[in-house]
């Protein structure tokens, strides 16, 4: 039987491109947390989040509910580029729209583009319901993947509207299961120190420079737990089933205050 794949929906979003790319049985959530619970609760095999992207940053719903709220597996990545395109009712001309629909990310990524034509912006729960927002009305045009104008039968007015070319989001696959080394491997972590002193930090990060591993991302998240109570996310070459990577787990875990492993997994090609 084939696996069944959570992805935050609806369908016409990027999140559903990325989603395709692990498979056909495809089933669409309202929210991150919800692709989530689908896991957790057995609904479906695994699912795919948004993470980080490029111009935006950090997704803060999905480092903080796999921080907090879920105990499930990195067991993949996938990196799509985002291109963004005015999408528009057939017959319509630029100089017709005075109000533009998307995702708020969608529409900070297109900033640029919203300013020098003097369109107003307003936010939507996805590109894709931005999309069905607009039908009918030539006033009116959506930001989002082609998908969506094909949903609702629309026209795609401009592509490649956002403001930066190279804009990637990265998601991450999520499973109860775990992964062997491929050789190839990525490891995300999760930790908090206990006390906020000078070279705190310092000392953690410095045990990868002793194993001479490198580090693909750092990112502070607030532990909820007060002011100046951080988490920290970080990425890392290697897999924790590896023996390196082993030694390097156990000294972080000694000297941190809350420490999990999110999960290793294949880079991403």
């Amino acid at each position: 039987m084939e696996e069944m794949i959570s992805f935050l929906g609806p369908k016409g979003t990027f999140s559903h491109e990325a989603a395709s790319l692990l498979g056909d049985n495809l089933v669409p959530y309202c929210t991150i947390p919800a692709v989530m619970e689908s896991i957790d609760s057995n609904q479906c095999d695994m699912g795919i989040v948004p993470i980080e992207n490029s111009i935006e940053g950090p997704v803060g719903i999905t480092l903080d509910s796999l921080a907090h709220d879920f105990d499930l597996n990195i067991v993949g990545e996938v990196i799509i580029s985002i291109n963004q395109n005015l999408i528009v009712n057939p017959g319509t001309k630029l100089e017709d729209i005075k109000d533009v629909y998307s995702h708020q990310q969608a529409i900070s990524q297109c900033h640029n583009f919203i300013e020098k034509n003097s369109i107003q912006p307003h936010y939507a729960v996805s590109t894709a319901s931005a999309a069905k927002s607009i039908i009918g009305d030539k006033s009116k045009a959506a930001i989002g993947h082609t998908k969506s104008a094909e949903l609702y039968d629309l026209d795609i007015l401009l592509k490649d509207i956002q403001d930066v070319d190279n804009n990637e989001t990265r998601f991450v696959v999520l499973s109860k299961d775990e992964t062997d080394p491929s050789g190839n491997d990525k490891t995300s972590i999760i930790f908090s120190i206990y006390e906020d002193h000078p070279g705190s930090l310092y000392k953690i990060l410095g045990i990868f420079n002793e194993y001479e591993i490198n580090l693909t991302k750092i990112e502070s998240r607030p532990s909820k737990q007060g002011l100046g109570k951080y988490l920290f996310f970080v990425d890392f070459y290697g897999h924790y089933k590896d023996n390196i990577i082993k030694k390097i787990i156990m000294e972080i875990e000694d000297k941190t205050y809350f420490f999990k492993v999110l999960g290793s997994y294949p880079e991403f090609k």
